[in-house]
C-alpha cells in the first residue's frame, strides 16, 4: 500500500481536483475510484469527490499496489479458421473479451490462444501476447493473431496504411435512406459517460472513416447493412450507427432499450477479412459465415418481409483463400 499525505495550502478545490494536481501518475477515473471506494481521506474523515478542500486541511491517499496479472493458458473452444508459423485467424464467438481488463482476467481469446497455438508475439506485452487488433466482447468474427513480432510489426503497419481490409455484417433499427455512403467524423470519449464513445466535434476526438453499403431492407423497420473501417476506433461501428440515427439492433450501449428480439449482444459480425501475408507477401481473404442467431434472426425477418440475403451473406462458407 502506498500511503500519501498533502496538506492544502491556498485556494479552495474540489477534492478531485486537487487530488488530480499532485497524483500526475494516476488518471482522474483511478483517483475517483479511489474517493468513491474510501481510500481517500480529508481531516480523518472519508468524504465525496466533490468536497472542497480548504487551506490547512490534511488530505491522506492510500493507494493499493498495482496487482500484476500474467495470462494463463485456458482449454477453451476456438475456432481457428487459418493457422501457419506466422498467423492465425480465428473466429471470435460473441460474448468472450480479447483479453484482460477490468473484470476479465480468465476466459478470453488469449486464454483460449496459450492453450492453442505454440507461440505468439511479444509485442502486447503478458496480458496482450500476439493481439493486433481487436473486436468488442458482444462482437462476433475475425480477428488475425502474430505469432511472432516480425509478423506483428507487418500487421500493424498493414492496420494503419489501412491496406488491411475489415468488413462487417450489422442489423440496424429502422430504414436508411441512402443505399451506401461514407461517415467521417472525430470519435473520443463522452463527457458525461467515460465508459462510452461518441461523435465529437472536429479537432476533439480522432478521425473515424467508416463505408457503409445496404445489403437488404426489412421493409421501414430494419436494414441489414456492409461496414467497411477505414480506421478502428473503439466502438467505431456502433457509435457511427447510433450517429446516423440507426443503432446495431440488440447493441446494450448504444441501441435502443426496447427491442423485440431475445439477444445477448449486437447483431455486428466481422464477416470478412483481408490481408497481405507478412511472409510470402500473397493477398488472403479469410470468410467467417454468420453465427446461428444472427442468421436465424435473418431468416425470419427475411420470411415476414418477402426479402432475401445476398449470395456472399447467405451462401458463405468458413474458410480462406488467395486472392
Amino acid at each position: 500500500m502506498d500511503r500519501r499525505l498533502f496538506l492544502a495550502e491556498e485556494g479552495e478545490k474540489r477534492l478531485d481536483v486537487f487530488l488530480s494536481e499532485r497524483l500526475e501518475d494516476l488518471t482522474r477515473s483511478r483517483i475517483k475510484k479511489l474517493i468513491d471506494g474510501g481510500m481517500v481521506a480529508v481531516n480523518g474523515k472519508t468524504v465525496k469527490a466533490g468536497t472542497e478542500i480548504k487551506p490547512g486541511d490534511e488530505v491522506v491517499a492510500e493507494i493499493p499496489d498495482p496487482v500484476e496479472y500474467t495470462a494463463k493458458p485456458e482449454d477453451i473452444p476456438l475456432d481457428i479458421v487459418y493457422e501457419d508459423e506466422d498467423i492465425a485467424v480465428v473466429d471470435k464467438p460473441q460474448g468472450m473479451t480479447v483479453h484482460a481488463g477490468s473484470g476479465n482476467a480468465d476466459g478470453t481469446l488469449v486464454n483460449a490462444l496459450l492453450y492453442r497455438l505454440d507461440h505468439l508475439s511479444g509485442i502486447g506485452g503478458v496480458l496482450r501476447p500476439g493481439i493486433v487488433h481487436r473486436i468488442d466482447k458482444d462482437t462476433s468474427g475475425l480477428l488475425v493473431v502474430a505469432k511472432n513480432d516480425r509478423a506483428h510489426l507487418s500487421l500493424a503497419r498493414q492496420i494503419a496504411d489501412k491496406t488491411c481490409r475489415r468488413v462487417y455484417l450489422a442489423l440496424l433499427e429502422g430504414n436508411l435512406k441512402a443505399d451506401s455512403g461514407r461517415i467521417v467524423t472525430d470519435i473520443g470519449r463522452d463527457p458525461s459517460d467515460r465508459l462510452k464513445m461518441t461523435v465529437l466535434s472536429e479537432g476533439r476526438g480522432r478521425a473515424a472513416i467508416t463505408d457503409y453499403e445496404v445489403l437488404v431492407r426489412y421493409g421501414g423497420d430494419y436494414t441489414l447493412c456492409r461496414f467497411v473501417l477505414q480506421t478502428g476506433r473503439t466502438h467505431q461501428i456502433r457509435v457511427h450507427a447510433r450517429y446516423m440515427g440507426h443503432p446495431v439492433v440488440g447493441d446494450p450501449v448504444y441501441g435502443i432499450r426496447k427491442q423485440k428480439f431475445d439477444l445477448r449482444g449486437q447483431l455486428l459480425h466481422a464477416y470478412r477479412l483481408e490481408l497481405t501475408h507478412p511472409t510470402s507477401g500473397k493477398r488472403m481473404q479469410f470468410v467467417a459465415p454468420l453465427p446461428p442467431y444472427f442468421s436465424e434472426l435473418l431468416g425470419k425477418l427475411g420470411r415476414q418481409y418477402g426479402a432475401e440475403l445476398p449470395r456472399e451473406v447467405a451462401g458463405a462458407e468458413e474458410g480462406w483463400k488467395e486472392i
